[in-house]
């Protein structure tokens, strides 16, 4: 097994320097897990900043070998749970397949004041 930090270039790069956007557990029979650090994005609304977060998320993946459809866990961190109707109709527009393993939370405040949703993913990548 292989672990490697990354900050891909071809991706949104994170808002801080003090930590790796994804940590890659690379198997010996070629499969590999991929944790995503939690993103955020700017944005006016929830959709927006929903949107916008996927769209980084697939970027990440996609530099490595992956795609949303390679997602096996979810983690949704929200300011105001009252906005899940208006994030999960995003959601479903980025994740098409069977649905994650999924847990969603209601947060007083993230990273950054403007924030308002923040989301983590696991994806599995099969060898080949």
């Amino acid at each position: 097994m292989e672990i490697t930090l990354d900050s891909p270039a071809s991706a949104p790069q994170p808002l801080s320097p003090y930590y790796s956007q994804v940590a890659r557990v690379q198997h010996a029979d070629g499969s590999a897990l991929l944790f995503l650090s939690g993103q955020i994005a700017e944005g006016a609304t929830l959709a927006e900043q929903s949107r916008g977060v996927f769209e980084t998320i697939d970027a990440l993946l996609r530099a490595h070998g992956a795609s949303l459809a390679h997602v096996v866990n979810i983690r949704t961190y929200l300011t105001d749970i009252g906005g899940l109707a208006e994030y999960a109709a995003v959601r479903r527009e980025f994740l098409t397949g069977t649905p994650p393993t999924s847990m969603t939370f209601e947060v007083p405040r993230l990273f950054r004041p403007e924030a308002r949703i923040e989301i983590e993913v696991v994806a599995a990548v099969p060898a080949g």
